[in-house]
């Protein structure tokens, strides 16, 4: 068992399996889970991977050692956690990697709600106490039980409660769900729609034979694209391992921006809405808060990463919130993300009228991005400190260190953010065409990889 320093991340739980993390971690952290929450009953899940239902099993003994009660839901998508948590109010905890290889697990922790519990809400504490039980033994004078409950049906019957798909047209859709829980949700929540669905990869299958559940590299794409042309489908939907993100794909095979997604969806939000608050993180398209404006709603921007987005939709009340990652919030979702919501919302945007996704998307899509990319650098303050002076001086540029470094100038922006587990820099930039992004995109690498 490793150093349980190294696995708790900035919001979750994530090594690999046995080496960093294994049952016996598990069952210390699911201990220090209800003598650090206070918890009598809590909620479990896990996805498909093989290590995952042990590692719930032990969290569950960790915490019925200390007389809590464990509801124990099974195979699930994280969404699918979070609707546990909310409707039931328990604590929750999703035991899942995402879209991590195979040999990765880890855990999503929430208080009851679905209120996230991140390193300055809990998870240090958590961190530290589950160290202290692997050193002392995890004891507990016990008495929790632990109890079995199906919640795929009413997860499935709540959502479509929040999005009304009545009367849309029929649809030819095919989803891939890369081996993971989007294959036990989607036929579920998508029975008795007029949809004509085409599964891909549906067997739940924690190795990923055929590709990483990981819709945001393009890669992982091409077999959806491929059987949306070859379908003559209206919209393809990806989902990745624990199926709380979702990527689309237009009628043609090209792939949707998640920024045109979020700038959709916050239209009908706030069509129910009026003048609520809509969040976006910074390396969204500029032409979500410009749209969520347009539409008499106020854009609040914010840093990368759930536990922001959740803490700002918490504060401000904001109504819905999406990030450039594909990750989609709702406040009548307990202010958690739901992939599977924000296909919902697609679906009935695209079923309530005649026209192509491609055509529909074209009011929602207003510049051009380069996308992630990643630069390897010694040092990454250096690097971006060198970017900052490259561009200090010139006509209208601005910054800001919100979340890494933004760099603002006329038609264009970027920004450079370190990542917090990698020696990288990850560079986003849009401009209002492809040339100017070039440009601008082509001279920050240059200057961050010399």
């Amino acid at each position: 068992m490793g150093d349980l320093a190294k696995i708790f991340k900035a919001y979750d739980v994530r090594g690999v399996v046995p080496d960093e993390f294994d049952e016996e971690a598990a069952e210390a952290v699911g201990a220090a889970f209800v003598e650090v929450t206070g918890a009598e009953t809590a909620v479990v899940a896990h996805d498909m991977r093989a290590s995952s239902g042990p590692l719930a099993a032990a969290f569950a003994r960790g915490a019925t050692s200390q007389g809590a009660d464990v509801v124990h839901a099974g195979l699930a998508s994280t969404d699918l956690l979070y609707y546990a948590s909310g409707s039931l109010a328990l604590p929750g905890v999703m035991f899942t990697a995402s879209h991590n290889p195979a040999r990765y697990n880890g855990m999503k922790m929430c208080r009851a709600g679905a209120v996230p519990i991140g390193g300055d809400s809990g998870l240090a504490e958590i961190r530290d106490r589950a160290a202290e039980l692997l050193r002392s033994g995890v004891g507990g004078a016990g008495g929790g039980t632990v109890t079995g409950r199906d919640l795929l049906r009413g997860y499935a019957d709540h959502l479509r409660t929040l999005v009304d798909l009545s009367g849309i047209r029929p649809l030819k859709v095919v989803v891939d769900a890369g081996n993971g829980m989007g294959g036990h949700t989607v036929p579920v929540v998508f029975e008795g729609l007029p949809l004509e669905l085409t599964g891909l990869y549906f067997e739940l299958d924690g190795t990923f034979p055929n590709h990483e559940a990981n819709p945001i590299e393009p890669e992982n794409l091409r077999d959806l694209q491929k059987a949306v042309i070859d379908a003559g489908a209206d919209i393809g939907l990806a989902f990745d391992g624990d199926a709380d993100r979702c990527w689309v794909v237009d009628e043609r095979g090209e792939s949707v921006s998640p920024s045109a997604v979020t700038a959709l969806v916050a239209v009908r939000e706030l069509a129910k809405n009026p003048g609520a608050k809509i969040i976006h993180n910074l390396i969204t398209s500029r032409g979500v808060p410009e749209i969520i404006a347009e539409h008499g709603g106020e854009p609040v921007r914010t840093r990368v990463g759930h536990s922001f987005i959740k803490a700002e939709m918490a504060r401000t009340g904001a109504v819905f919130g999406g990030e450039h990652s594909a990750h989609y919030y709702f406040k009548d979702f307990w202010s958690a993300d739901s992939g599977m919501l924000a296909a919902l919302h697609v679906l009935a945007a695209l079923g309530g009228q005649d026209r192509p996704l491609s055509e529909i998307l074209t009011d929602y899509a207003r510049y051009t991005a380069s996308g992630e990319i990643n630069s390897t650098v010694a040092d990454q303050a250096e690097a971006a400190a060198r970017v900052r002076e490259t561009f200090a001086g010139r006509d209208g540029v601005t910054f800001d260190e919100l979340d890494g470094l933004t760099v603002s100038g006329p038609g264009w922006w970027f920004n450079l953010r370190p990542s917090n587990t990698e020696p990288l820099l990850r560079l986003n930039a849009e401009a209002a065409d492809e040339i100017q992004m070039a440009a601008i995109r082509d001279e920050v690498l240059a200057v961050v990889r010399s």
